[in-house]
Parts: structure tokens; C-alpha cells; sequence
């Protein structure tokens, strides 16, 4: 009954597991680009600065006021008599100051700017995104690779372990390996147990990326492809990095920010106007002037000398933050392009020399065990050899792959 049980589950997951869809890398990116809740953000971050922007050109709102002028505290005196007229009146004022066309412009033009920094850290991010994700991705399509690997060599195991009860129950054989083999049979569980959790520790990290339910299933596509890097120089880093844009962007909102603060120099005009209800038959009076700013003025002008010269001085940070970047990013390069080259010609040696030799062994070893020329032990020998090796293959695999996970990062490459 219990046997039943786990049949029926087996082929329930099975089911499943045929069902689900198979999603290649690119379809990850793109529903990474469109879901992911830390890119949503940036994108609410951009339109909330370029929405700013929109009032660039706003003048400065308008002053009213109302109230007595020159009234005397004796309201009698406000009446007229009839050897005086009244004092004082009830006035009204309104004043404005007119904008200046130049930092009008100036002011749009630094604002408009803002939202591009983050349209590059937007870049910057998604392309972190991407190589996590591309790191899940590898892992699960290697760690495929490696189940199948293990059922494979699990087979061969069980071959050599019923063989081995067979020849030994008709007395032509012994057991000296065997139990090395039913041993190596529960390392072989033990190890498809591993793996299968890591496949699912796998498929929540890249739902999570999706922002999907975290247990939402999927399978990956198994076949990969091993890149050719050339050498990165300074031009690639700097057209193909959204960091290193980023700081250039921001080296530009601060030449803008310093075009700013320098038209804030020049004078600001105003005009401003009253008017008198004159009490006790007096005239009605009225007052129009205009109005000046003199910003350069030597006990106002401390402020603005201040602000340029913080400017100058953030400036030359950034130049030192974009050549910091760019020299990071060229030794990473640099470093991971020998390792890659070393790693790829590793990877063909096992599979040109190594692994052909050795399931050559395998082959000449089982041929001596089925026509009782060979021992146990020495096939046992030679498919833990094998099946090590096989192992230590995939994991170069693993290896490389992530090497070039960290180069796409790198070059900022999908």
C-alpha cells in the first residue's frame, strides 16, 4: 500500500513537472523589466522629477496686502471739519516681482536634467537584476544537468549491484565491492536530494525577481551558449556603463546647477502698487513703484560665492568618481577575461580528452565484468571515477558560466 502511495506521488509530480512551462532567459528579463517592484520605483522616482519640472518657468506668486495708512490713533481726526479735512486711509497694495528670462531657462533646463541620473541608476539596477537572475538561471540548468547525470550512473550503480547478488547467489562471484556499491547508491540519493532543493531554492529566487508567487512552477532551458569576450577598453566602459553615464549626467546637472546660481546674480526687478481710501474728504491717493534685487550687493553676496564655489569643488568629485569607476571596471574585466580563457580551456579538456578516456574505461572494464574476466571492484572502480569526473565537469561548467555572469555585469551586457 505504501509502495502504491509513492507511485501514484511520483507520477503526480511528474505530471506536473511535464506541464510546466519552460521559460527561457529573455522571457525572464522581460518580465523582470516589466514587474519588478525596484524598477516600478524608479520609474515613479522619474516622472515625479520630470512632473517637477513642469513649474520651471512659474513666476513667484503675487503679494497683496490691505490695511490703515498714516491713520492717526484718534479716529476723531479721521472726520472732516470745518476748518480741516480728515487724516489717514484705508489702503490696499499689490506687488510682483518679474521673472528673469535667463534663470527661467536656466531653471528648466537644470530640473529637466534631474530625472536623468536616475534613469541611469534605473539602468544600473536592471542590469544587477538581470545577472542575478542570470546566476539563478545557470545554477538550476547545471544542477538539470547533474540529476540527470546521477540517474544515469544511478542505472549503471544498480546493474553492478544486482549482478553482483545474481553472480554471487550461482556462486561465480564475490563481495568485495558490493557493498562500496549499494553504499555509493544512498551517496547518490543523498546527492539528487541536495540538488533537487537547490532547484527549488532556484525557482523562488528568479519568482521573487519576477515578483510572482514564490512557488509558481517552471522549468529552464537546459542548452547554453559560452561567449567570446574581447579585451574591454576605456570607450566601451564608458558608452556601455550606466554608473559610469550616471556620474557624467550628474557632472552635467552640476555644470547646469552652477549656470543656475550664476543668473541669480544678475538684478530681479518688481513693481509694486497702492492705493488710499482718504478719510474725511481728503484726495484719494496712490503709489506706483518699482522694485530691484541687488544680489551682488557685498552683504548678500556671501551665499552665492559660497554655493558656486561647493559646486566647483563637487564637481572635481565626480570627475574622481567617474575615473575610479571606469578603472574598477577595467581591471574586473581585465581579471575576468584570463580567468575565463583559463577556465574554457579546462572545460575542453574534459571533454576532449578526459571524459571520452574514461567512458572509454568504463566501457572496457563493464565488457571484462560481463565475461568474467574482470572483478567488481575494479568496474565499481571505474564508475566512481567516472562519475566523479562527470560531476567535477559540470561544475567547471557552473563555473564558467558564472564567470560570464559576472562579465555581462561587467560590460553590462544581457
Amino acid at each position: 500500500m505504501k509502495k502504491n502511495i509513492l507511485i501514484i506521488a511520483g507520477l503526480i509530480l511528474a505530471a506536473n513537472y511535464a506541464n510546466a512551462q519552460v521559460l527561457k532567459l529573455n522571457d525572464i528579463f522581460s518580465i523582470i523589466q516589466k514587474n519588478n517592484p525596484e524598477l516600478n520605483m524608479y520609474d515613479a522616482q522619474i516622472r515625479s522629477l520630470d512632473e517637477a519640472s513642469k513649474g520651471a518657468k512659474s513666476w513667484t506668486p503675487p503679494e497683496f496686502g490691505a490695511g490703515f495708512f498714516m491713520t492717526p490713533y484718534n479716529l476723531a481726526l479721521t472726520k472732516a471739519t470745518p476748518t480741516q479735512k480728515g487724516m489717514g486711509a484705508f489702503m490696499i497694495s499689490a506687488s510682483q516681482m518679474l521673472p528673469n528670462k535667463k534663470e527661467q531657462n536656466a531653471n528648466e533646463k537644470y530640473l529637466q536634467s534631474l530625472s536623468s541620473v536616475n534613469k541611469e541608476n534605473k539602468q544600473f539596477s536592471l542590469n544587477g537584476l538581470y545577472a542575478e537572475a542570470k546566476k539563478n538561471y545557470y545554477d538550476w540548468m547545471v544542477t538539470e544537468k547533474k540529476i540527470a547525470v546521477l540517474n544515469d550512473n544511478e542505472k549503471l550503480l544498480n546493474f553492478m549491484i544486482q549482478s553482483a547478488e545474481l553472480r554471487y547467489k550461482n556462486n561465480l562471484g564475490k563481495l568485495n565491492a558490493y557493498y562500496k556499491a549499494k553504499a555509493a547508491l544512498g551517496k547518490i540519493e543523498d546527492q539528487l536530494e541536495v540538488l533537487t532543493n537547490q532547484e527549488k531554492k532556484n525557482k523562488i529566487a528568479l519568482n521573487t525577481l519576477m515578483n510572482r508567487d514564490r512557488n509558481e512552477n517552471f522549468t529552464v532551458d537546459t542548452n547554453y551558449v559560452i561567449k567570446n569576450y574581447n579585451a574591454a577598453d576605456t570607450n566601451y566602459l564608458i558608452q556601455s556603463r550606466s554608473d559610469i553615464k550616471a556620474v557624467a549626467q550628474n557632472l552635467e546637472i552640476n555644470q547646469l546647477q552652477l549656470n543656475l546660481e550664476k543668473t541669480k546674480q544678475l538684478p530681479q526687478f518688481g513693481i509694486s502698487y497702492n492705493h488710499m481710501f482718504a478719510f474725511g474728504q481728503s484726495p484719494w491717493l496712490f503709489s506706483l513703484m518699482a522694485t530691484v534685487k541687488i544680489p551682488l550687493a557685498p552683504w548678500s553676496a556671501g551665499s552665492y560665492k559660497a554655493k558656486v564655489e561647493s559646486l566647483k569643488w563637487q564637481q572635481q568629485a565626480f570627475e574622481a568618481q567617474r575615473q575610479m569607476i571606469i578603472n574598477q571596471a577595467s581591471g574586473e574585466a581585465g581579471d575576468l577575461l584570463a580567468s575565463i580563457n583559463s577556465k574554457k580551456k579546462q572545460i575542453k579538456l574534459f571533454e576532449e580528452n578526459i571524459i571520452p578516456a574514461l567512458k572509454k574505461n568504463y566501457q572496457v572494464m563493464q565488457l571484462a565484468y560481463e565475461q568474467n574476466t574482470g572483478e567488481l571492484f575494479e568496474l565499481f572502480d571505474a564508475w566512481e571515477t567516472l562519475n566523479m569526473t562527470q560531476l567535477d565537469y559540470l561544475d567547471q561548467v557552473q563555473d564558467l558560466l558564472d564567470l560570464q555572469v559576472q562579465m555581462d555585469k561587467t560590460l553590462e551586457q544581457k
